[in-house]
């Protein structure tokens, strides 16, 4: 496989080959670092059998507190082709998910995209940074049922100084509201779990109550269906030395001044993270467990 990518904001306008190239440093096929059911997402995705997760390396943004650093910017992982990422799906659906969770895609849409030419028997989910453009987005109708972006930043000086994209706001906010025409409010099965809709993640950041609460403003007033997962998980990793108070958690005042806030929006469609949550122990093992190497056309 080889094309041009411009599919995220960056507009690197590279042909993708299997030389890593552009910001995210990545070649033509998808580069994935576990594949495996995954019982930390929001209940509605997670169930009681989990979400099949397929975490995705390399990423578009550069953001120095990333949780998944050693993929996101160390580019970890086995390279899979299309028929690789179709086998994937099927041994996850085997092992009986609830639907197939897509971390991070958005700089593999060209693979992910021929992958899902014939349809799964589980919702697809879109879990992005939110750093996307509109036109790919619009490439995802009809096949991805559920999207779960990040909503980072309000404000373009956090975004410049914490993930290098001053831009970030002005195209994540077109992004999501693109991905909320397309599937309509939530909507969920007999059995609480969600078969399309748009959920927003927020990570409340330490040092930037203001920020957080912009965010859920636009949020309020913007996403009529939409909801909400403000998250308090974060935990001091990648390259946060020196910034800001990136180096610290949250405190507890921090986090009440935001959950308060939520409240008063009447932001009541979603979920709220325990502070509490924020423990390295969520973050997942990268070891490659369910990824296909190169040869295998089965595996278990």
């Amino acid at each position: 496989m080889e094309y041009l990518c411009n599919n995220c904001p960056r507009i690197c306008n590279i042909i993708r080959n299997k030389a890593g190239d552009g910001v995210c440093k990545m070649g033509a096929d998808a580069v994935i670092a576990r594949a495996a059911p995954h019982f930390d997402e929001e209940p509605v995705i997670s169930g009681t059998r989990g979400s099949g997760a397929v975490f995705f390396s390399g990423c578009a943004l550069r953001c120095r507190f990333c949780q998944n650093y050693d993929i996101s910017h160390g580019g970890f992982g086995r390279p899979v082709s299309v028929e690789g990422l179709k086998h994937i799906y099927s041994n996850l659906i085997a092992q009986g998910v609830h639907n197939i969770n897509l971390v991070n895609p958005t700089h593999f849409v060209e693979p992910i995209l021929a992958s899902l030419e014939e349809g799964l028997s589980v919702p697809v989910v879109w879990n992005s940074g939110g750093y996307e453009r509109v036109e790919t987005i619009r490439r995802l109708g009809g096949r991805v049922r559920v999207f779960l972006p990040d909503l980072k930043y309000r404000f373009e000086d956090a975004a410049a100084r914490y993930s290098g994209a001053r831009d970030y706001f002005r195209f994540a906010s077109a992004a999501i509201a693109e991905m909320l025409r397309q599937t309509g409010p939530v909507v969920l099965d007999k059995d609480g779990l969600i078969q399309s809709g748009v959920i927003v993640r927020h990570l409340i950041l330490p040092g930037r109550v203001e920020e957080s609460k912009a965010v859920l403003d636009w949020i309020a007033a913007e996403l009529p269906g939409a909801w909400v997962s403000l998250m308090a998980q974060y935990v001091p990793m990648g390259n946060v030395r020196g910034v800001d108070a990136l180096e610290r958690r949250l405190t507890q005042d921090e986090y009440d001044a935001v959950v308060d806030h939520l409240f008063a929006l009447g932001l009541e469609d979603g979920f709220v993270q325990e502070l509490s949550s924020a423990e390295e122990k969520y973050i997942p093992r990268f070891d490659l467990t369910g990824v296909p190497k190169e040869d295998e056309t089965r595996f278990t």
